[in-house]
């Protein structure tokens, strides 16, 4: 963070010091809620939670060298009390954002936000010092603390915004306001706590409603594929650049194919010139992603060039998004268990079929969460696209949605042992150490709250002894 001195924390947060002998002294590290990243000069952010009170860590965090805890109620140790802590932090992201000399960015949609993201931080920081979301960290906690681990040598801060409804990500634009937007798409991912894909497009949309106008420099760069996403254009006052596939698009791609290993390559066509793109990681749905941080790299003045050489370069940042590891015996374990939708589980599944030519290929799936009355047809859908990718086997592993997966399969085709529904993880394990064969690929996916990335770390573990990690 820029450096601050523990009174004007205070004031900006309209917090009360307590047990600080000298108000002058700076926070000069980061703002953390994990006392596990505490270092010298850090200001400990104390969140109560279901299981853990971070008050109770007060004494520990100030010892290894936390400076001051931002808090509810006194601890005994340097403090700035507040009535909430998570609104403090808001105000305080607010204040640090405006005295950066830093081009925000801010990205939303409903799949790819953190493929995106990882992508447009690894093309920007070619270009200057660029601060990025750690992981999916997008929410009104991630956001704000990422925006605090900025310092003065920041040039670029690249934000990720997450939403579960309408408003969320116009209060994400007013603590921490972007001169770029950035809208990936609309899909059904939380379709049903939003009520439909136009409330989504709603609250998607609130990032490009908070931006300057294209007078003051400010950019939203659309989805040209997405008609939900390209009518947003009306939605702004910023200059509108729109990415895609389409012919209308102002940055896109041509002669999109996979590799043999399931890598896209494609022609990057931007209003300054054209390169070729090979990226390193895997399957089509990757050339959307890639094109949205073009369309951000140029507006910031990077050639064509640049952009596909940083593209092609650019590998996954963040855990369990289409991670691909090959194991000794040559199985090829893809893990793609960090979060699942109707639009991701699609992608996933074509990668696999273009990384199984001629190799036998393993769908190891479970539930998509958050699809409300949609979810019967979506998890039977995805169990018949398996079919007609001629995915060697359907792994379903869980519960009700599971069996839904695996009768979408049944009905298209999938009989005899070609899909199988096992109850848990351990019982997924169990079968592939039993039937995987050398030059096998296996994609293991889900909504995180299933865990089933426990399944590809403990093919990759390796040997037929041990359990799955109880979750």
């Amino acid at each position: 963070m820029i450096a601050l001195s523990l009174a004007e924390i205070a004031e900006v947060v309209g917090g009360q010091t307590y047990d600080i002998p000298d108000p002058s002294v700076q926070v000069t590290g980061s703002v953390v809620r994990d006392s596990r990243e505490v270092e010298p000069g850090s200001l400990f952010a104390a969140f109560v939670g279901e299981r853990v009170d971070g008050h109770d860590y007060a004494s520990a965090v100030v010892a290894a060298g936390a400076v001051a805890v931002l808090a509810s109620r006194p601890v005994g140790v340097p403090s700035i009390v507040v009535a909430d802590v998570q609104k403090a932090i808001g105000a305080l992201a607010r204040h640090v954002v405006r005295r950066l000399g830093a081009t925000l960015v801010a990205l939303t949609g409903s799949a790819g936000k953190t493929s995106t993201k990882d992508l447009i931080a690894q093309v920007l920081q070619r270009k200057a010092p660029t601060v990025w979301t750690p992981g999916s960290f997008n929410n009104e906690i991630g956001l704000p603390l990422t925006a605090l681990s900025a310092t003065e040598e920041t040039r670029f801060l690249v934000l990720e915004m997450g939403a579960r409804g309408i408003g969320h990500i116009r209060y994400l634009t007013d603590l921490t306001p972007p001169k770029i937007g950035l809208v990936l798409n609309v899909g059904t991912a939380h379709i049903g706590e939003f009520g439909g894909r136009e409330q989504i497009a709603q609250a998607k949309g609130e990032i490009v409603e908070n931006l300057p106008a294209e007078s003051d420099g400010g950019a939203a760069i659309l989805n040209a594929d997405d008609p939900l996403v390209r009518a947003m254009a009306s939605r702004t006052k910023a200059k509108v650049i729109l990415f895609g596939e389409s012919g209308e698009a102002d940055v896109r791609a041509e002669n999109v194919r996979l590799t043999d290993s399931g890598q896209p390559s494609f022609m990057l066509h931007t209003p300054s010139g054209c390169s070729d793109v090979t990226m390193r990681l895997y399957g089509e749905h990757h050339v959307s992603n890639a094109l949205a941080a073009a369309a951000v790299a140029h507006e910031l003045g990077m050639s064509a060039e640049e952009i596909a050489t940083a593209l092609s370069e650019a590998g996954s940042l963040s855990r369990w998004r289409m991670e691909v590891t090959e194991r000794p015996d040559g199985v090829t374990v893809v893990n793609d268990a960090y979060n699942a939708n109707p639009e991701s589980m699609r992608a996933a599944l074509r990668a696999l079929a273009a990384m199984g030519k001629g190799r036998r290929t393993w769908a190891v799936l479970g539930k998509m969460a958050e699809l409300g009355d949609e979810a019967l047809a979506e998890h039977d859908a995805v169990g018949r696209l398996a079919v007609r990718l001629n995915v060697s086997k359907l792994v379903a592993v869980g519960g009700r949605e599971a069996s839904w997966l695996q009768l979408g399969a049944y009905n298209e085709g999938s009989w005899g042992e070609e899909s199988v529904h096992v109850s848990d993880a351990q019982a997924a394990v169990d079968l592939l150490r039993s039937e995987l064969r050398p030059g096998d690929v296996v994609l293991v996916k889900a909504s995180r709250s299933v865990g089933l990335e426990s399944i590809a770390e403990a093919l990759l573990a390796g040997g037929t002894e041990g359990e799955v990690a109880a979750r």
